[in-house]
């Protein structure tokens, strides 16, 4: 059959599955929702690898459905395949010999290529290697389904996949609609666990009419709280040159339970934003050509209600700084999850980027 994401298989309406499926991938909530897609229909009966014995479960493959009078098929779901995969057993035919023991991956590969039609067997997985008989064998003969929701070009998964699922499937959940802005932002605030974000918009929901808009204004009201206006204040005093305030600031925030690895995303969201807009006027102005700060900087992602801070903020940095936004938002990012993940180490290289910022204001007024 094929190789299909969560994100694709979720958004069709097609119920007609083959009879082995493998839903692999790390993202719970996404395996539990394509779960819940499967086994919505028919008699369903589960099973945990660990304690599953081939011998029963090839007895109950071959047992029909008594229950589904329409000519549904009965579903049987393995959790925890890699358990049943790894687990030894002895075989059958040698129980008396004690060192002749087998698992259980020959027996399923052999299964996948010629199943029985009177049920349909779900194998959950956390992970399964490509490189394996039995992925290949479901590529081929059957259906996988990858459940991974962090962005990864390898596995095809983009940002706007993501964007457009939770816009789509997740807004739908909960009865509401939910803006592109606003997905970014809540992937900014609270990370890539699509869990989370499900969890947080059916929070949001609940402060709107059915069929109500969640844009990316009620997200930072409603999400970050005073934790969100503190990060503004931060940005703010940043391009102020103000480097007592921002260490204020930023000081609550990590008082009130923020650690450095949470609150960097937060700053960045708009120092990132900054960046993209001194990139596009620099590539400008090599080809010979001017651009707006407005127009950069709605091109970088900022709403029309957000340019006059923007242009502030951009004029405070300085132009020589800007242009390295990017290269010191991923130098911080990569420290902060290696040589600078400790504690105090992280908070030191949080506060010295941010007194970096604001002396590149500072030092920009005193030239004046």
């Amino acid at each position: 059959m094929s190789i299909l994401h969560a994100f694709d298989f979720l958004a069709t309406s097609d119920a007609h599955y083959p009879d082995v499926i493998a839903v692999v991938g790390g993202d719970a909530a996404l395996r539990s929702w394509v779960m819940q897609k499967l086994t919505a229909s028919g008699d369903m009966m589960q099973v945990r690898g660990e304690s599953l014995q081939w011998s029963d479960l090839r007895d109950d493959l071959s047992t029909a459905s008594l229950f589904d009078f329409d000519g549904g098929k009965k579903t049987i779901v393995i959790r925890d395949t890699d358990a049943f995969l790894n687990a030894k057993r002895v075989d059958e035919e040698s129980q008396h010999n004690r060192s002749s023991k087998k698992d259980n991956r020959s027996d399923l590969e052999t299964y996948i290529s010629n199943p029985a039609s009177a049920t349909r067997l779900i194998l959950e997985f956390e992970s399964l290697a490509s490189n394996t008989r039995i992925y290949k064998g479901i590529d081929k003969h059957q259906l996988l389904i990858v459940c991974h929701g962090t962005v990864d070009k390898k596995r095809g998964i983009t940002f706007a996949a993501r964007q457009k699922f939770i816009t789509g499937f997740l807004a739908g959940r909960h009865q509401s609609k939910v803006t592109p802005g606003a997905a970014d932002a809540l992937v900014d605030l609270l990370g890539e666990e699509l869990g989370m974000l499900d969890s947080e918009i059916a929070k949001l929901a609940l402060y709107l009419e059915p069929g109500g808009i969640i844009d990316e204004s009620l997200v930072r009201e409603i999400v970050t709280g005073w934790q969100g206006k503190t990060v503004w204040e931060i940005n703010d005093a940043i391009a102020a040159g103000n480097a007592s305030d921002a260490l204020k600031h930023l000081d609550k925030l990590m008082s009130g339970g923020q650690p450095p690895i949470a609150l960097l995303p937060q700053i960045a969201w708009s120092l990132r934003r900054l960046g993209m807009a001194s990139a596009v006027i620099h590539h400008k102005e090599r080809l010979g050509n001017k651009i707006r700060e407005e127009d950069a900087l709605a091109s970088s992602g900022f709403r029309p209600h957000e340019t006059q801070r923007a242009k502030m903020h951009l004029r405070g940095l300085r132009r020589d700084r800007a242009s390295q936004l990017l290269k010191w938002l991923l130098d911080a990012d990569l420290r902060l999850k290696g040589t600078h993940s400790k504690p105090w180490f992280d908070r030191f290289l949080l506060e010295h980027f941010i007194v970096k910022l604001s002396n590149a204001s500072a030092k920009k007024k005193s030239e004046k």
